[in-house]
């Protein structure tokens, strides 16, 4: 079986999203036998055209990874109706038909943030913490909205500083402009920072190193990014996702439309293990597992809008 992917903005090798996205792949060529070929994304058109270039070949599903790819997926899931057609991070919009060879892959970002913000608020010695966000959109919004729902469930009174790498897709490939906007919320007081940038990030992870300040990773387990000073990771499961939708066209049990994976899917997670188990304590662990445990069951509705 061959399987196509097409890249979002920042590529392989960003540390986070893209690279998980991978991990899927690889996973699934050395589990399910597949075979396959990613093609890297530059800004605007030739998305369309890289996932074209796909279709037209021998993938039997080919993924868009980003939520720029929305559009064009759907258009060409319409265009070629035996194939089938992936996006991660797929904008829905309610009004919307999905074709049925095409899945939305969607997450609750915002349930994994509001963990590592109780997470963030329970440390802080300054009261006050940081977001540093990519392309300023609805969906980077989701991250800070559940991070500053999960700081002021456990403090109300904790401060929560926020600042935007930009309004392009290029928000997401800046190191330099992560580092400076990190560099100031630390400035500013802020302690502990979360980013969901991309590769941006690397920037906020080298302002914590050079301040010996803590910072939160996103998408992957980013704590070799910048040892001893990562304090956890909201981890985004898409490598599960583009696995597990492999899998489903192998085993010919493929369904379209929309699915939604938060804590309850294991789309979301918090990581806790041994590289930072000595900067958190069992009462704190018990309390953010409590927060999950909450959520989980419905008793706790995380806003994803801030």
């Amino acid at each position: 079986m061959q399987v196509g992917l097409v890249f979002d903005v920042g590529g392989r090798g960003d540390k986070s999203f893209n690279d998980a996205a991978y991990a899927g792949l690889d996973s699934a060529q050395k589990h399910l036998g597949i075979r396959f070929s990613t093609l890297e994304t530059s800004e605007g058109a030739d998305r369309e055209a890289q996932l074209r270039q796909l279709a037209a070949g021998p993938a039997q599903i080919v993924f868009g990874v980003g939520f720029l790819f929305s559009d064009d997926v759907k258009s060409l899931a319409k265009e070629f109706p035996n194939k089938k057609f992936a996006c991660v991070d797929f904008t829905v919009n309610p009004a919307d038909t999905l074709p049925p060879n095409l899945v939305a892959l969607t997450f609750k970002e915002e349930e994994g943030s509001f963990l590592v913000g109780a997470l963030a608020a329970m440390l802080s010695k300054t009261n006050k913490v940081g977001f540093v966000g990519g392309m300023e959109i609805p969906l980077i919004q989701k991250f800070q909205a559940g991070y500053a729902a999960g700081v002021h469930a456990v403090d109300p009174k904790c401060e929560v500083l926020v600042k935007y790498a930009g309004n392009t897709g290029a928000a997401f490939k800046d190191p330099t402009k992560g580092k400076e906007l990190a560099l100031a919320e630390y400035h500013a007081g802020a302690d502990i920072i979360f980013h969901a940038s991309g590769s941006t990030g690397l920037g906020v992870f080298e302002a914590a190193r050079e301040l010996h300040k803590l910072a939160i990773g996103v998408d992957s387990d980013q704590f070799h990014e910048a040892p001893g000073f990562i304090l956890t990771s909201m981890v985004k499961r898409v490598d599960t996702a583009v696995y597990e939708t492999i899998r489903a066209v192998k085993e010919n049990r493929f369904q379209g439309g929309v699915q939604h994976l938060g804590l309850a899917e294991n789309g979301v997670r918090w990581v806790y293990d041994g590289n930072n188990k000595a900067l958190i304590g069992d009462a704190v662990k018990a309390r953010v597992d409590s927060l999950q445990a909450l959520i989980v069951a419905g008793k706790i509705t995380v806003p994803s809008k801030p």
